[in-house]
Order: structure tokens, then C-alpha cells, then sequence
């Protein structure tokens, strides 16, 4: 399963909040600021970024149960944490049938997250 499919959805979830700017992966959008993983080496960007009027800044990220789940929690625990010391939160948009496998990663590997059903 792709996360194109569902990046219009979450989008649109973003659009709802009140948001000063928005950045994402998809089309017609400046691409998120990505980070390098000092563990795995790996470039890590979030699907997409969004900055409230407070300031805060906050990551979203599309949750599919099919995606290799150690790089997925790498790099959750990645954005988590920069969302924290950007006063922010990581927000787990997954698609029906995907929230449990989110939710049961974010407990296991205690990642500070709110999971949400697309």
C-alpha cells in the first residue's frame, strides 16, 4: 500500500487545524526539512510539517502496517522528539485497518504520539 493514496486525505485533516504554514511531500508543497538519523545514518522527513499560531511545530506521518517496522519506529522516534523541543507532537494518521498496528508500536516502543484514524 502506498502512502500517495492517502495524502490528500491527510492533507485536508491538516487544513481543518489552524495552521500558519504547511509543508508536505506531495505535489504543489515545499518539502518538510529532513533529518539525519545519528543511529542509521538515514535522511529522515516526516510526510508532512505544519507550524500553529503558537509557534509549535508538528509532524504527521501516514501509519501502514506494511512498512519495514524498525525503520519505522526510527524514524518516529526521530520526529517525536523533535516535535517535543519544538513544543509540538507527532500525529499518526493511519487508514482503516492500520490504527491497531500503530498504536500497539507507539506502547511497545514508548514513543510519545497521538494516533488518529484517516
Amino acid at each position: 500500500m502506498r502512502k500517495d493514496k492517502y495524502l490528500k486525505k491527510a492533507l485536508s485533516w491538516v487544513e481543518k487545524r489552524s495552521t500558519v504554514s504547511v509543508n508536505s511531500i506531495a505535489e504543489d508543497y515545499d518539502d518538510p526539512k529532513a533529518f539525519i538519523s545519528k543511529s542509521s545514518k538515514e535522511k529522515i522527513r516526516a510526510d508532512i510539517s505544519f507550524v500553529t499560531h503558537g509557534g509549535a511545530k508538528h509532524f504527521i506521518e501516514i501509519a501502514l502496517k506494511n512498512m519495514d517496522t524498525k525503520k519505522q519506529v526510527v524514524k518516529w522516534k526521530v520526529l517525536s522528539f523533535i516535535a517535543g523541543v519544538k513544543r509540538g507532537k507527532l500525529h499518526l494518521l493511519a487508514p482503516k485497518g492500520h490504527k491497531a498496528h500503530a498504536e500497539r508500536l507507539i506502547k511497545r516502543y514508548n514513543i510519545n504520539a497521538m494516533v488518529y484514524s484517516l
